[in-house]
């Protein structure tokens, strides 16, 4: 047997490939270019999506061995998409193509299989198949979140949620507050709760611009809050927080009474 072999001779099986661009050509490029190595590396693009929450939704139908994905995109970029990709059952391989100068493009290396550098060439493609064929697990979830949060300055978009074999995407824009529960946190919305793998001063930390710790066990959206009242009986909440929508009060606790009655006001 030859000490040298090509991936499609060690596997011949095709490699399934997702391809996450929210440009049309940019996607078409690497359509040409998966098919120029095909002797190499044998592929198969069994989709495509044009923003993360797209490339999740898909996912969630059809397993892939590698995603292809941009970085910036709208609704939801390539490095929440990574952080989401590590809590599916079976996740798949990881391959950054970015436009990125090279500085920036130190950090990605922290976070994905390989990366592209715009333009993409095919033997750039085909060494970062090779490495996707023998990767090890990815980094913890939490250096991902803290990545994409540097790079674009707030902090994720969606929350995951593991529900009965699914993975759901909560909008953090519609959560109107979270809470603690002893090893659980649930994240209320208007149509529903969601009991989150995380922690309160996690969420604290990633979303200080758009929610206020009430209480040891709760954060409330800045945006929700529609006033406040003094609690009748002495107990754990000092008062109570009134919320836009929901028929629930929240309760605040006396360090923090006046410290978020000052900072709804602003």
């Amino acid at each position: 047997m030859p000490a040298q072999q090509t991936i499609a001779t060690m596997s011949p099986e095709p490699m399934r490939v997702l391809i996450v661009d929210d440009e049309a050509p940019a996607r078409a490029r690497l359509r040409v270019l998966l098919e120029d190595i095909q002797a190499d590396c044998s592929t198969r693009v069994v989709g495509e999506a044009d923003n993360g929450l797209a490339a999740l939704a898909f996912l969630q139908q059809e397993p892939v061995d590698v995603v292809l994905a941009d970085i910036h995109m709208p609704r939801m970029d390539g490095l929440e998409l990574a952080g989401h990709l590590e809590g599916l059952p079976l996740p798949p391989a990881l391959i950054f193509t970015t436009a990125y100068d090279n500085h920036a493009v130190q950090a990605f290396e922290l976070n994905a299989v390989d990366y592209l550098l715009k333009p993409v060439r095919a033997e750039r493609l085909l060494a970062a198949l090779e490495k996707a064929r023998q990767r090890q697990p990815g980094p913890a979830r939490q250096k991902l979140e803290a990545l994409g949060q540097q790079l674009r300055g707030s902090g994720r978009t969606h929350l995951p949620c593991h529900e009965r074999g699914r993975l759901l995407l909560v909008p953090v824009a519609e959560v109107a507050y979270f809470k603690a529960d002893l090893k659980y946190v649930t994240a209320r919305t208007p149509e529903r709760e969601y009991v989150l793998d995380e922690t309160l001063t996690h969420l604290e930390e990633e979303f200080p611009e758009s929610f206020i710790r009430l209480h040891r066990a709760v954060l409330v959206a800045r945006r929700a809050l529609a006033g406040f009242e003094r609690a009748q009986e002495e107990g754990d909440a000092y008062g109570w927080a009134l919320l836009r929508g929901l028929p629930e009060k929240l309760p605040v606790s006396r360090r923090q009474w006046s410290v978020v009655r000052e900072i709804a006001k602003g």
